[in-house]
């Protein structure tokens, strides 16, 4: 294997099969992997003969040909808990949980795979810009336990917003989401309030409310588990996020921030922050007969004072 071609973590890299065989049969040998995943790479078109991308199921290989590989890397983050079946990590806000495409450089599951292996797999998801806690299963079948823990939703999450506003009363937002692609054309994928949406609940309690600033440091419980849901559900009750550059802003400035055309001056401007100042601070939930509450070592309040000047 000595070619390179392709950012980390994927790498084109060459290969020599001395007979002919079929190419999913030699990386399973060659690569470890499973026979579907081996498949499953083909079919996406990470093997290359003469330079031309195979994607027959059935494709044989002999002499020289090329494939992507995988290779988690690591920018030495530790977690904060590690378990027999289950780590948990306190992602900086800014760190991707997957990568978007082949020339994402690093994400969560990166460093997740790095130290863990190949089997280990992120149990849920939050937002690029969200900071906290990530639940990480360590093998396939802790990952089916723990993402079945969270379909019937055994799984308390809190978070802290910062949001603008004075956020007065403790409050229940009980209200569908809806993920479509919004009619303007302008605001490409966003989640809104809609009838025809999927049910959503998230509990919300008012902690502090800084009168400098017109902003107010809430807790948000989510009861369900949909895209964006704090977010849209704050923003509904008009209390968006501080340093939230989708929802809450011009279509035409959202558009520009997606389209990565807006200077981190302007941002902070518009919304209120550089990031986004929302914080997953605390996961409870009961796993093979065991009850765990974690609680995040992220230095989010050290940030909301910094952004208030306190």
């Amino acid at each position: 294997m000595i070619k390179e071609d392709i950012y980390l973590p994927f790498k084109l890299k060459r290969f020599h099969s001395p007979t002919k065989q079929r190419a999913f049969k030699f990386l399973i040998d060659e690569l470890g992997i499973s026979q579907r995943d081996s498949q499953r790479h083909i079919a996406n078109g990470r093997l290359f003969i003469d330079g031309k991308p195979m994607t027959k199921p059935t494709a044989e290989v002999e002499g020289e040909f090329e494939f992507v590989v995988y290779e988690p890397s690591t920018r030495g983050l530790e977690p904060i808990r590690v378990e027999d079946k289950f780590v948990v990590f306190d992602k900086p806000s800014g760190v991707l949980i997957h990568p978007q495409n082949r020339n994402t450089e690093y994400s969560l599951v990166d460093e997740l795979k790095y130290q863990f292996g190949l089997e280990a797999n992120i149990a849920h998801r939050i937002d690029q810009e969200t900071s906290g806690l990530v639940l990480c299963a360590r093998d396939k079948q802790s990952e089916k336990d723990i993402k079945a823990m969270f379909e019937f939703r055994d799984m308390q999450k809190t978070y802290l917003a910062l949001v603008h506003g004075e956020f007065k009363n403790e409050i229940t937002v009980d209200e569908p989401l809806l993920r479509k692609e919004d009619e303007s054309a302008i605001v490409r994928m966003v989640v809104k309030v809609h009838k025809d949406g999927k049910p959503s609940r998230t509990h919300f309690k008012p902690l502090e409310y800084f009168p400098d600033k017109d902003m107010t440091l809430v807790e948000c419980k989510p009861y369900t588990g949909r895209q964006h849901q704090i977010r849209v559900h704050l923003f509904h009750v008009k209390h968006s996020i501080v340093g939230d550059p989708i929802y809450g802003q011009d279509e035409k400035d959202v558009l520009r921030f997606l389209d990565k055309d807006i200077s981190l001056e302007e941002r902070v401007k518009l919304s209120g922050s550089s990031r986004l100042m929302l914080h997953a601070c605390e996961l409870e939930f009961e796993l093979y007969d065991k009850t765990y509450i974690i609680e995040s070592k992220e230095g989010f309040l050290k940030e909301v004072n910094n952004l208030i000047g306190k």
